[in-house]
């Protein structure tokens, strides 16, 4: 028997884009809920189509940080998204502890980061939608099969459509997300990782990410998770040791950029708040486009 589909909601109701969601993106606040579905509608819109979720049994909440809610599909929710066609992969079936434990502020900070590429492409007129963004996607580093087999895991891949003339661009970065968890040197080894995996063949000799990418995608490293002077100071750090690093001094290839969450979700990412890495500590939006040395 197929799952039902709530049956109080709206005609025109994004409900199903929503809970869509909730199933690729884990864990959501209603605030982001509504930047992403619904921005010319005000929070309360968000909550009660939540709440409707909730009481049709297809999403439920659960206590995040300083009492905040989180949302999140449940194992029909996900069944019913799975069902209309509209979910890609398979999601991890969560439930209020599950929900609620110890990645929860990782998992909503990566999502502030799609939530506000999808806020800059909605203003240009662009496309990256609510699923253009997939956690946790990982890369094999070697052809090595079985135990022996090493992956390095991005915290998320993102795929923005862009306009340039009368073409249209597809731009794909690995997104690192740091919530100052580890110390300077380890995220820079976690980010020199990329550059290793640029690299990585198969048996017969061919680049491994190519099974998956047209271009290698660049890097984009965003720091959260404390206050802003400390995280610039640990963006410096890190800086340093990334171009310390031989396998990534020897090659601007991939591009690493750094910036703080805050300054992404307010300013957003066509603004030049990254730093490259490897361009002379250049600021610049996240195409790497911008003038001047820091």
């Amino acid at each position: 028997m197929s799952p039902a589909f709530p049956t109080r909601a709206e005609e025109g109701s994004p409900w199903l884009e929503v809970l869509a969601s909730l199933a690729q993106h884990r864990t959501l606040t209603a605030a982001q809920v509504r930047a992403m579905h619904m921005p010319g509608l005000g929070i309360r819109r968000a909550q009660q189509l939540l709440a409707d979720l909730g009481g049709e049994g297809l999403a439920d909440r659960a206590s995040g940080l300083r009492a905040q809610r989180i949302w999140f599909a449940t194992a029909r929710g996900v069944e019913v998204v799975r069902s209309a066609g509209a979910l890609e992969g398979e999601p991890p079936i969560l439930d209020r502890h599950s929900a609620a434990g110890r990645l929860m502020a990782h998992t909503l900070a990566v999502n502030d980061v799609g939530v506000s590429f999808m806020a800059a492409a909605r203003e240009r007129g662009e496309e990256f939608g609510a699923l253009s963004w997939r956690h946790e996607v990982a890369h094999p580093m070697s052809a090595a099969g079985g135990r022996r087999r090493r992956f390095k895991v991005a915290d998320a891949v993102l795929t923005y459509l862009r306009t340039e003339g009368t073409e249209t661009v597809v731009e794909q970065r690995f997104l690192e997300l740091d919530r100052a968890t580890r110390s300077a040197e380890g995220l820079a080894r976690e980010l020199a990782l990329y550059a290793r995996l640029r690299r990585a063949e198969g048996a017969g000799g061919e680049p491994l990410w190519r099974e998956r990418y047209p271009a290698f995608p660049s890097v984009l490293c965003v720091l959260a998770g404390s206050r802003p002077d400390l995280l610039r100071r640990r963006r410096e750090a890190v800086l340093a040791f990334l171009a310390s690093d031989p396998a990534v001094g020897s090659s601007p290839d991939p591009a690493i950029c750094v910036c703080l969450l805050e300054d992404l979700c307010g300013e957003g990412p066509f603004a030049p708040i990254f730093i490259d890495a490897l361009a002379s500590r250049r600021e610049v939006d996240w195409l790497g486009i911008g003038d001047g040395s820091r």
